[in-house]
């Protein structure tokens, strides 16, 4: 080995490896590269590396791994049928690759360059190009089997592209073994679409003579555009299976329906069991096993007495459905509290309590809008109820679809967009080891309801808008649209065309959300139904709790009917709620009540303060506002009729 010297230390920033694109003017000459090289080897500590830091970090990671420097050749990992069987499991990524291989082989005619796809371990599965240079390869086993992981041989473009994650070029001496050094490679790793794991590889290779910067860009934009390609047609795969689905709904009843696709990814679930969600991929699933036997391969619950079907589109299975009968479905854990915020029952009209002529037109506006899936847009103060009129809207029009709220005023600006789109892996600092799903793909199918929409940043508002207007999102740190169908519900308590004035809001995000609008009113406009409310809580919390109900004397009702309810409706549920729980006497006394909403009493109050006597007062109220139709008033008081029936009688008895 020559003895020449290379100037300076090594620099050990330099030496670590880094993500970025590795772009560089011009390679470094051969014969100071190749005394690099050699200096290297012999481990002198003055022997300088003055290359690019990937290729100084791969030749560690080669030599660490016991590569031979002297090396001639590749190994072969494949051939004959194991080729076949090689070719068979990536057959998605050849399909892709296909056309644009096609044009790449007569453009490279007489270029002297070849280029390559590999699977993900480095074994080359394509290769086309000049004839010579495709005859010189041959040599190197840089043909279909030749395995080119960077642990196998060493420093080159497939390898290092595949270790370090990133686009890499290697030139000529830059290659750690020796019978490769005559050769210049540049190549990009190829990534699924959604997930970001890598597939394969696209390699550019020829000699020396066709080193040049736009090798690594022509392999990245051919990268890319498989990858366009993958995404169309895992795009057509699952618009088949959840057309599939949607054939399917109207047979199965109570079951669960389960969508998989060819990875063994859920894709639809219709949401009524506790099986894995959207997104989540079968414990056990082999996508390499044929068809017949995915079954076999699933989680326990799925196989007792589950019904399965492949799902074809041109002659080739894309996925399956599999349907899970009601009775095999693993139990539901944590179930939530019947009125608790999980509680789908609460989906429904009859839960808003109110007789007022201001809450019944609210109340038959929701209805109407109920029927049809255009955007509404609720104004009301913050505590009057927004969220519940939604949620009945929601229920009345599928109760079994998802209902999904976010908050916009919640979340820092920096983490709104991955809630509402989500986000694949390493998008981020702090993002989820295997991505996640946004609140639009959470929500699909059925509704969405952003809280505080006055609240989301301005630079946000065109995604949401796009999302709306194109039914298309893109979680962050992904380039695969995801179609999703949602029906939006938005809340707040700003004048939104105040925010437009002041330019706060977009004025198009504005007209997009406000097709329609509801303005709920606050309690102190809502005459007779403090008392409402309040028997319904002194109930209901009271039952939550285990507790027993206590009696709101006449003075106090009188009180609380004169106060002006900033919080309104929450600020009346959580004071009755800590009358309730703090209390310990039968009596509510005046002085439990907080100083600032004692005031003058209000000149309407009941003859008496006994409970039975408010009930009775609030029955005759709701029957009132309803005109005489008991179900009508039983639904404004939320409970049943029957119910509403036994307790009139009761108070008619007294």
């Amino acid at each position: 080995m020559s003895k020449r010297r290379i100037n300076g230390p090594i620099d050990h920033d330099r030496a670590r490896p880094r993500t970025e694109l590795v772009t560089r003017t011009e390679a470094l000459p051969d014969q100071e590269a190749m005394w690099a090289w050699e200096r290297f080897l012999t481990g002198e500590p003055e022997a300088a590396i003055p290359l690019g830091n990937v290729v100084v970090s791969s030749w560690q990671r080669s030599l660490a791994l016991g590569v031979n420097p002297t090396g001639r050749a590749a190994p072969i990992a494949a051939q004959g049928d194991s080729i076949l069987t090689l070719r068979h499991r990536n057959r998605d990524l050849i399909a892709a690759s296909r056309d644009l291989f096609q044009r790449i082989a007569d453009v490279f005619a007489g270029s002297n360059c070849m280029m390559l796809l590999t699977d993900p371990d480095g074994v080359v599965l394509e290769a086309v190009g000049d004839h010579r240079t495709l005859g010189q390869g041959e040599r190197i086993h840089l043909v279909a089997g030749g395995h080119w992981r960077e642990d196998v041989i060493g420093t080159n473009g497939i390898g290092t592209a595949l270790a370090t994650g990133q686009p890499a070029q290697v030139h000529a001496t830059e290659h750690f073994c020796e019978g490769i050094k005559s050769w210049t490679c540049a190549a990009a790793p190829v990534r699924e679409p959604g997930t970001g794991r890598i597939l394969g590889v696209v390699d550019i290779s020829g000699p020396p003579s066709t080193y040049q910067r736009g090798n690594l860009s022509l392999a990245v934009a051919t990268a890319r555009q498989i990858e366009t390609a993958l995404a169309e047609r895992t795009g057509r795969e699952r618009v088949r299976l959840l057309e599939r689905c949607l054939q399917r709904m109207p047979t199965i009843g109570n079951s669960e329906l389960l969508a998989i696709d060819r990875a063994g990814r859920i894709v639809y679930s219709n949401g009524k069991g506790a099986l894995p969600g959207l997104g989540e991929t079968l414990a056990g699933f082999d996508p390499d096993q044929p068809v017949e036997r995915w079954f076999d391969r699933m989680p326990e619950p799925l196989r007792a007495d589950g019904a399965f079907d492949p799902v074809l589109l041109d002659d080739r299975t894309v996925g399956a459905m599999i349907v899970v009968p009601a009775r095999n479905r693993p139990a539901k854990r944590d179930a939530p509290p019947a009125g608790s915020e999980a509680d789908a029952s609460r989906n429904a009209f009859h839960h808003i309590i109110g007789a007022s002529a201001a809450m019944l037109q609210a109340t038959k506006r929701a209805e109407q809008l109920a029927r049809h899936r255009v955007p509404v847009l609720i104004h009301g103060e913050t505590g009057v109820g927004k969220e519940l009129l939604a949620r009945a809207m929601h229920g009345s029009l599928d109760f079994s679809a998802p209902f999904v709220v976010f908050n916009c005023g919640a979340a820092s600006k920096d983490l709104i967009g991955a809630e509402l789109f989500g986000h694949v892996k390493g998008a981020f600092t702090g993002a989820t080891a295997d991505g996640r799903p946004g609140r639009f793909e959470l929500a699909d199918g059925g509704t969405l309801c952003l809280d505080e929409i006055g609240e989301l940043p301005l630079d946000l508002q065109p995604l949401l808008l796009r999302a709306l207007e194109e039914g298309v999102i893109y979680r962050l740190g992904d380039t695969t649209p995801r179609k999703v169908a949602v029906r939006l519900v938005a809340m707040t308590n700003r004048d939104l065309r105040d925010e437009v004035a002041a330019g706060r809001f977009r004025r198009d995000l504005f007209y997009r959300i406000n097709v329609t609008a509801i303005t709920v009113p606050p309690l102190r406009a809502r005459n007779g139904d403090v008392d409402l409310l309040i028997a319904h809580f002194n109930t209901s919390v009271a039952a939550r709790h285990g507790v027993p109900p206590r009696r709101f004397g006449a003075d106090l009702l009188a009180v609380l009917r004169a106060y002006h309810w900033p919080g309104n409706v929450r600020e009346l549920r959580n004071l009755v709620e800590s009358l309730l729980l703090a209390g310990e006497s039968e009596n509510v006394m005046i002085d439990e009540i907080p100083l600032d909403m004692r005031g003058a009493p209000a000149a309407d109050a009941p003859p008496s303060g006994r409970l039975v006597d408010i009930e009775a007062e609030a029955m005759h109220r709701a029957i009132e506002a309803a005109g005489g139709n008991i179900s009508e008033a039983a639904r404004l008081l939320g409970v049943s009729r029957s119910t509403l029936h036994r307790r009139l009688g009761r108070a008619g008895s007294r």
